[in-house]
Formats: structure tokens, C-alpha cells, sequence
């Protein structure tokens, strides 16, 4: 905050939110590598240096919980998942902090035989989450025991659940090596329906936040469907690329489009998220471009992120959008996992203005260990966002998980000026060193003598 803002402030031309607003934005634009280390078995004391993965094999995805917080969930490529408490007081050694997991469901146990491909907290009760995997399930799990309590076998690769943070039916939608959106009751525990309309694999689904029973989904075949799963016939329209204008004079409504031959990417989609006002949806795809659309007409807004966006995996590559309450009116930001580092957007231009990369250090390296070989590449497979901070967390396939934490450059200064202060205490205490070493220096050299009484 200038002292333009805080005078305005003071006199009361400004709301105090809109203070608030630019003070937090500043924090959201200042994100940097913490020294922050997630392990699943913290360092020896006697050798402190000796790093331990927080998933020997990789970590897939991460989530935290939205009411409090606190807890961030992850899932392993071996099958893995662990429970971390953000607020647990970390192991400090040689100056970083080591956080170890509260529960862990090990690569050994039986609840999978494949590794997890997401995980998501219940929307309104965090003692439960959902997880999927390559072994073609969907389980709910107890957070407290790490226990499954039900499970459902969709006999297909299931890439992505998404539920809905706002709706009471309790549909979770998957995305699997099925052509079709398989809709999953927690209700009757049973499979719902389907939604037919893609001709490939869908990789992507996501609920709309304001409207409880509108869903859209993207698949291989390059398209990305709005449905509606109340109606007998689901699908409400196809997005297309190449269309800038939509189907105009429907306010506040889902486009209805006859067409289903619109593609969305020249290559498939794995990943959909919306803006928080629903407005707008974010899609990824493998023609290594970002597209944001207007979902009121449907139409592409053309946002041009740049050369620089790369895709590959049919892994989900789903973008972060940080709380609209931290940014600026109509500045929404995203954040996207571009391989070994996380590129910083201003979401409706494609203005790049942070690219995120950790040091080296905090890159995990297991040859001593003889494991995750594989993973060794580093590459960013899943962020979340913690709420009620300006925190941001990243799972990598080299098994770590690192956290972003904001650092301006009043912080910056502020530790150069420590920096100095003890320098200069070093140099004075050198100086005293010095003198009181001269002093000695002279006595012993000075000669002794003895006379004679």
C-alpha cells in the first residue's frame, strides 16, 4: 500500500476494503519458493543433509481443505496417500523446516494397485475425501482413520473426479478412458448415469460454482460439453474455437448450441477449471494453449497466453485461479503448471508476469537412495491453494511437495538490512578481536628483566 492509498484511506475516499485488496494482491504477485520441505520421514540428526521424499514414487495430486485451511491431502504415483497438518509446529534443521505427515496409507496396503490420480476433500465436511486411480476406482475414505469406507469400481482408468462446492446432490463427476461423463451418487452409492455426446477419453470435468446442476467436461477428441444433468437430454453445447462472438442475447443463461462439431483445442483437453463468479472457464489443452470463455454465449475471449505454455500428459493439467477476494476487480490471476515451473498469468490478457522456479537444493535427488529414478525430471504435476492465506503448494514427480509463500520487496530489504546489521557486528567484534591481540602481542614480546636487590 502507497502513501497515496493510505492518505485516501485516512480521509475516506477509499472503501477500506479496497485497501485491503491492494495490500493483498501485492502478497499474491509477490509469490516465492519457501524453504518449507515436506518428508514422510524426517532428517537424522546425524546426518541432517539426508533428504526423504514426502512419495518415493511422485506425488500425483494435492488438495487442502476449504473450511479450515489446515490440512493438505496427497496422493502418490505408488498408491500412496498422506495427511498433513499445515499448522503442526515443523522440524527446523540447518535453517529449514520439515513438516512430517499425519497419517499415511502406504504403497504396501491394499486399497490400490495403481497410483491415485486426485484426491478431493467432501465439500461441506472435511473429515471425508474422495480419491481416483489408474486401477479404474473411486473410494471415500474416513481423514481421520485414512480408512476406506466405500468403494466403486467404474472398470476404466478414471483420470479426474470433480464435486460440486455448492450442490446437494452429491454427483461426483469422472473423467475416464470411457467416452462418456460417468456420474457417481454418494446417495444410493451407486453409479447414476452417464453423459454421452465425446468421442474419446475424457481427462477433465468441473462443476459450475453457481449453479449446482451444470457441468462441463473436455476429452481427447479436442471438445469441451456443457451439460445439464437434470434433463433427459443432458448436453446444452460444444464450445468452438474459433468462434469469438457466441450466441448472443441469452443474459445470465448457458448458451444453446445445435452445432457439436466446435472444438475447443486442436488436440485434447485435460484441464477445465471456472472463475469464481462462474462467468468464465479456463480449459488446457495438448495444442499447448490456454483459452478462457465467456459462459454466457460460449464465446472465446481470445486471450493470448503465449509461446511459452507447454501440455503433453494426459495427467489432469488443471490451473490455479486464487480467490477473487485477493485481487483487484477484474484482475483475476492464474497460476499454471508449466512443466518445471509454474507460470503467473493475468487470467483475461495472458500478460505473463512471474515465472516460479525452485532452487536447486529443494529438488529431491534419490540416486544415493536407489529409488524414484524415474521422477528425477522435476516436473510440476498439481497446485493448490490454501485458503484463508496467501499460500500456494505444488506437487512434483520427483515425490516432493513445495510451498510458495509471498516475499515483497520491503521483505527484501528488510532482511538485507539484518544482514548488515550483523556484519557489522562481526566487524566490530573482529576490530576488539584485533586490538586485544596487538595488546597481547606487544606485552609478550616486550623483555624481561630481573635486577638484583
Amino acid at each position: 500500500m502507497n502513501a497515496q492509498q493510505i492518505a485516501n484511506r485516512a480521509y475516506g475516499v477509499s472503501p477500506v476494503h479496497v485497501g485491503k485488496r491492494a495490500l493483498v494482491s501485492r502478497l499474491v504477485y509477490a509469490l516465492q519458493p519457501s524453504s518449507v520441505n515436506f518428508s514422510a520421514q524426517l532428517p537424522s540428526t546425524h546426518e541432517p543433509n539426508d533428504r526423504h521424499p514426502a512419495h518415493i514414487a511422485g506425488v500425483n495430486t494435492l488438495t487442502i481443505d476449504r473450511f479450515e485451511g489446515r490440512y493438505l491431502l496427497s496422493g502418490g504415483a505408488d498408491s500412496s496417500i498422506a495427511l498433513w497438518d499445515l499448522e503442526a509446529q515443523p522440524t527446523v534443521a540447518d535453517g529449514d523446516a520439515t513438516h512430517a505427515p499425519l497419517s499415511t496409507v502406504s504403497k504396501t496396503a491394499e486399497e490400490y494397485k495403481l497410483g491415485i490420480t486426485q484426491v478431493s476433500f467432501y465439500p461441506f465436511d472435511s473429515l471425508a475425501f474422495l480419491t481416483s486411480s489408474y486401477d479404474h476406482t473411486v473410494k471415500i475414505y474416513s481423514s481421520e482413520t485414512l480408512a476406506p469406507s466405500a468403494s466403486f469400481d467404474l472398470d476404466s482408468v478414471v483420470y479426474s473426479i470433480a464435486l460440486s462446492p455448492i450442490a446437494s446432490h452429491l454427483l461426483v463427476a469422472c473423467a475416464t478412458q470411457h467416452p462418456t461423463v460417468r456420474l457417481v451418487d454418494l446417495r444410493s452409492g451407486a453409479s447414476a448415469h452417464s453423459l454421452a455426446g465425446h468421442s474419446g477419453a475424457i481427462l477433465s470435468t468441473a462443476w459450475s460454482p453457481t449453479r449446482e446442476h451444470i457441468l462441463a467436461s473436455g476429452a481427447t477428441d479436442g471438445s469441451v460439453r456443457f451439460w445439464d444433468v437434470r434433463r433427459s437430454v443432458s448436453e446444452l453445447g460444444t464450445l468452438d474455437m474459433e468462434d469469438s462472438i457466441g450466441v448472443l442475447g441469452r443474459p445470465s443463461s448457458l448458451f444453446t448450441r445445435n452445432s457439436v462439431q466446435g472444438k475447443a483445442h486442436r488436440g485434447p483437453v485435460n484441464g477445465i477449471v471456472w472463475t469464481e463468479d462462474g462467468h468464465h472457464l479456463v480449459t488446457c489443452g495438448h495444442d499447448q494453449r490456454i483459452r478462457v470463455w465467456d459462459t454466457d454465449t460460449g464465446a472465446n475471449t481470445l486471450a493470448n497466453f503465449g509461446p511459452m505454455v507447454k501440455n503433453s500428459n494426459l495427467a489432469p493439467c488443471i490451473p490455479l485461479l486464487p480467490p477473487a477476494k485477493h485481487l483487484q476487480a477484474e484482475k483475476d490471476v492464474l497460476f499454471y503448471p508449466n512443466e518445471h515451473e509454474i507460470l503467473g498469468y493475468e487470467l483475461f490478457d495472458g500478460k505473463l508476469f512471474r515465472r516460479l522456479r525452485r532452487p536447486e537444493q529443494q529438488r529431491q535427488t534419490h540416486g544415493a537412495h536407489g529409488q524414484g529414478q524415474r521422477n528425477a525430471k522435476d516436473r510440476i504435476t498439481a497446485l493448490a491453494w490454501r485458503a484463508h492465506a496467501i499460500e500456494m503448494y505444488s506437487a512434483h514427480a520427483d515425490g516432493s511437495i513445495s510451498a510458495w509463500l509471498p516475499r515483497t520487496e520491503e521483505d527484501v530489504e528488510l532482511d538485507e538490512e539484518t544482514n548488515e546489521e550483523h556484519e557489522a557486528k562481526d566487524e566490530s567484534r573482529k576490530r576488539k578481536r584485533g586490538v586485544l591481540d596487538e595488546i597481547y602481542q606487544d606485552l609478550i614480546k616486550r623483555p624481561i628483566t630481573f635486577r638484583e636487590s
